[in-house]
């Protein structure tokens, strides 16, 4: 699982850093982070404002395989206060780092469901007391849930993703033989079909699950017609 930072991609016009900073202007945070998933790869990509020694250290050190402000943000379908993760060796590791840079471990993370399976992930974080952080929440919780929905929404519109997003290059014999397994044929009447070997059959079958990120064949098919690589049987 790797970690893009969108604003490195070549071709991609997307004027993301300036709103990042007037977000954080407007809403009184000190930084702000957008991330999405990859629903296929897995892989992390977004921008964000943070110092640019923090991202090359988070990167460095992989933390967006253990960052519960992703991973637990995620599985939530409301905004997630940063203080309700458990303070366990996954949430310590990467926030006794990100203190060294001046990150501080208060927070909250907005989720935003999209249509294709993507989850986008709006995080903003301010170092202040308890009382400020409790009003400022109230303040601007409505304005920051817009802005998350209008900051996925830009990404999704601008191709972003589309440019970026793991695409698996199955061959057209890849293909074909999913193809046959989604209407119920087994490898043997595969390779009948096709005058090859059932080994054949299996070494394109592997080939097909590894570039889909696929244990079984199963999955590999139902991939594959999520990808519309292939047709329902």
């Amino acid at each position: 699982m790797k970690l893009i930072d969108l604003s490195s991609v070549k071709d991609i016009d997307v004027h993301v850093g300036s709103y990042l900073d007037e977000l954080c202007d407007s809403l009184e945070f000190d930084y702000v982070s957008y991330a999405t998933t990859d629903p296929v790869s897995g892989d992390v990509r977004g921008y964000a404002n943070y110092p640019v020694e923090w991202v090359q250290h988070y990167t460095k050190q992989e933390f967006h395989c253990i960052d519960p402000t992703l991973y637990r943000s995620a599985l939530s379908i409301a905004p997630v206060d940063w203080s309700r993760f458990d303070h366990d060796d996954k949430f310590r590791k990467v926030f006794r780092d990100a203190s060294a840079f001046g990150i501080t471990e208060r927070g909250i993370t907005v989720p935003i469901r999209g249509p294709y399976g993507e989850c986008g992930l709006l995080s903003v974080t301010r170092d202040c007391t308890d009382d400020t952080w409790e009003k400022l929440k109230a303040h601007v919780m409505g304005n920051l849930q817009i802005a998350a929905v209008h900051m996925h929404d830009n990404v999704m519109k601008s191709g972003v993703l589309a440019k970026t997003m793991y695409r698996p290059a199955l061959s057209q014999r890849e293909i074909e033989i999913l193809q046959w397994a989604a209407v119920g044929k087994s490898q043997q009447d595969i390779g009948d079909i096709l005058s090859i070997s059932h080994r054949t059959v299996e070494v394109h079958l592997r080939s097909g699950r590894e570039k889909l990120g696929a244990l079984t064949t199963s999955q590999a098919v139902g991939r594959a017609i999520g990808l519309g690589l292939i047709h329902p049987g």
